[in-house]
């Protein structure tokens, strides 16, 4: 196991009863409009003696980044699959403000070539894909303006991260969770489940039931989602899908460090002096 969060320990829900959101939560954005200083969270802390509600979590959970300087995360993602288990790992280095490096490899897949590198120094993005020999480097792309308006409802705004990560990515979830918290947990029947353990960490499981915003092929009245939150930073720890009760997707932090230490040449990249760049 990783030198941090191991594998999901034996559950250990608490069996205080489950809260219900009522009114549905649309504050991602928050007070994150400001790129240029650094930000405090707004809550500093979970409630000690109870669970939280589905709002002070996701409050919470929103400024997961902001509670650490640097972070060694390492996240095992199962699928079901026609040809059985699809196990993909994901290896993350961050350290604020701008610098991220994601290695996505596939241990089934062989050692040779079977890696692709995502990295960004909050300027400029680097791809690489081992197996085609191909790479790219070019400009972080500009993010659209006038989202940051105050005049806009809260489903209209978008968070924005201290340190931009690849969009619609595990890592970005689970160090970004505002949006994934607004504009998918939330538009289901979502509630604080209770508590459990993934390795040294406590968690506050949240269930969400069919939620709206969702891929087609998981539109159904029995489809089910349920993240496990890190009770001390707000990061995702667990991401679990189900359909009709069966687990088709599994996502789990096996290595979790945040203020870890990092090599001076962590996001540090040369390309293979053969490989192709696209662009």
């Amino acid at each position: 196991m990783g030198d941090g969060v191991a594998t999901a320990a034996a559950s250990s829900a608490a069996t205080i009863p489950a809260m219900t959101s009522i009114e549905p939560w649309n504050d991602a954005a928050g007070l994150t409009d400001r790129r240029d200083a650094r930000r405090r969270p707004e809550l500093a802390a979970l409630p000690a003696d109870r669970l939280p509600t589905i709002a002070e979590l996701f409050t919470f959970a929103r400024d997961a980044e902001l509670r650490f300087e640097t972070l060694r995360m390492r996240i095992e993602e199962r699928t079901a699959t026609t040809r059985g288990d699809h196990v993909v790992v994901i290896d993350l280095l961050l350290r604020h403000p701008g610098d991220a490096r994601l290695t996505t490899t596939e241990p089934d897949g062989g050692a040779r070539g079977n890696y692709e590198l995502w990295m960004s120094d909050g300027e400029t993005v680097v791809t690489y894909a081992a197996s085609h020999n191909l790479g790219t480097r070019r400009p972080v792309r500009m993010a659209i303006r006038g989202l940051d308006d105050r005049d806009l409802p809260g489903t209209s705004k978008v968070y924005v991260p201290l340190t931009d990560l690849p969009m619609e990515t595990l890592p970005e979830t689970f160090v970004h969770p505002a949006g994934y918290c607004q504009n998918v947990l939330a538009t289901g029947r979502c509630r604080v489940s209770g508590t459990d353990a993934i390795g040294d960490r406590q968690v506050i499981v949240v269930t969400s039931d069919h939620p709206r915003a969702i891929e087609m092929a998981a539109d159904r009245p029995d489809f089910t989602i349920e993240v496990a939150f890190d009770r001390a930073d707000g990061t995702v720890l667990r991401l679990i899908e189900r359909i009709g009760g069966r687990i088709t997707r599994e996502a789990t932090a096996v290595s979790y460090a945040p203020d870890a230490p990092l090599a001076p040449t962590a996001f540090d990249f040369t390309f293979p002096s053969n490989a192709r760049m696209l662009y």
